[in-house]
Parts: C-alpha cells; structure tokens; sequence
C-alpha cells in the first residue's frame, strides 16, 4: 500500500527485554524528554525546509516509541490484523488519555494505510516547534469551545480527507483522562463514518506511563512500571443511526481497560 516499513513483525508487539542504564532508571523523565526532544526537533527543521513527509512522520513515531523502551517503558499492542488490508480508509475512534497516543499512533497504523491525519484541537496547531510538523500533516483542527461549530467542521473537512483516501484518528472526549467518562465521549466520530461511508476502527488504549504534568499538562512524569497499552478492534460500518455503533465502541474500550487495570492490579 505504501513504502513504510514497520519496527514490528506481525499483528502483535510485546517490547522486548532492554538493559536500562542506571542513570535512565533514576531519572526517568529527564531521559525520555532529552531524546524526545531531539526527535522533535529535528521533525520540526525538516517540516520548516518542506522535507518532512508522512514516510518522515512514521520514522519520528516510531522513535518516539523506542526512546520510551530505552526508558524503560513497555508496550502490548494486539489487534493490528484488522485494519491490514483494508480496501478503503477508515475512522480509526478510541480514547484519550495522554500525549503518548499522539506520538506513537502513527508508527502503528501508517505501515498499513495509504496516509493518516488526526482530528487535533488548535492549540496543538501553534505549538511552540511542534506546531510546524502537526501543520504537514493537514489535520482536521476544530477549536472546542462550540460543539455545533466541531461538528460541522469535522463532518466538512473529515469527509474530504476521507474522500483522498487518508485514514482519521480522532478522539472524541472533550480533554484527556485517566478515568473514561462515557458522558464526555461523544459520537462525532461515528457520524463521520457514517457519512463518509468510512469503516470505523475502535483503539482502546492505556498510555498512563506518560502521565500528565501539574502545571504543564504535556510534560508529565514518564513511570516506566506502567505497561502501555493499545488494542484495535474488528473495523466495521455504520448502517443504522449510529446508537449500536458508539456503544460497541464504548464496550469495547470498557472491556480492555477493565481487563489491563486488572493485570496492573495483580502486579
């Protein structure tokens, strides 16, 4: 479908054994930030030269993902045969919980699809640096103050970026969070595969090993003891209303979430 290769083999990930440094071990964040950084960066030269492409995108995700193994993060990620394949793109839903699903959610999907842009609010648009890759990627940017306006936006742009053959990513709820509050995760999502007669992909998705920060919500704590999850589900069509389909993709984030809190539990 495309000429980007995966890190992984297979439909499913499961990081390896990695010897941490010991300097690494005692200060985790500071490590992660430092290599991200330079990640960042270096994206943010090319994307300011014209050079940063989607091939660029997955390579910086995918780094992004191996700096937080050398840290000491671990991911599981299954599901990836459902959406290899596929003969049409598709509106990739799940839950938000930090800005590790933002950076390594490319590296994941891009292998797979012929290109992805997100649905991204407008302050990740002026960014200080990241600002100039997130705008390469022509995201549909909605603004969240009035639902009506998100709506029309998301339905408008979404459906065209569908119609060239990109794939979405979008998180519905209104911010990110730990706790999934099914009252803040709304349908907009299932209304724009709907419309664009897209299949729909649900992500359930446990990314608390970036945890957010007091004063600066993107630059958290990195807990490396917090295993990363992702799973994607059977992809499928909206034929009715949409009611089935929000709750299939409401259950099946509950149902991962349960089962991986659970595991940490045991630990």
């Amino acid at each position: 479908m495309n000429d980007i290769k995966a890190f992984y083999h297979g439909t499913d990930y499961h990081s390896p054994e990695r010897k941490i440094g010991c300097l690494t071990r005692l200060f985790p964040s500071v490590s992660f930030y430092l290599k991200n950084f330079l990640v960042v960066w270096k994206a943010s030269s090319e994307a300011k030269r014209g050079t940063y492409n989607s091939k660029s995108w997955h390579d910086s995700s995918a780094a992004v993902v191996r700096i937080l193994e050398e840290t000491g993060c671990r991911f599981d990620i299954t599901g990836i045969e459902h959406f290899m394949g596929l003969d049409r793109p598709c509106v990739f839903i799940g839950n938000h919980m930090s800005t590790l699903e933002t950076f390594v959610l490319p590296s994941l999907i891009m292998p797979h699809v012929f290109d992805l842009t997100y649905v991204i609010k407008r302050s990740l648009v002026d960014y200080p640096v990241f600002g100039n890759v997130v705008k390469t990627r022509d995201p549909v940017v909605v603004d969240r103050v009035n639902p009506r306006d998100d709506l029309k936006v998301v339905m408008e742009e979404g459906t065209r970026r569908l119609e060239q053959g990109r794939s979405l990513v979008i998180f519905p709820q209104h911010t990110r969070t730990v706790e999934f509050d099914t009252r803040q995760f709304n349908s907009i999502g299932i209304k724009l595969a709907k419309k664009a007669n897209a299949l729909v992909v649900p992500i359930a998705l446990l990314t608390w090993a970036w945890s957010a920060g007091k004063k600066i919500k993107d630059f958290g704590p990195i807990i490396p003891g917090r295993t990363i999850h992702f799973a994607f589900g059977e992809p499928f069509e909206v034929t009715g209303k949409g009611q089935e389909e929000q709750q299939r993709v409401v259950d099946f984030i509950q149902q991962h979430l349960a089962e991986w809190n659970k595991q940490f539990a045991k630990q």
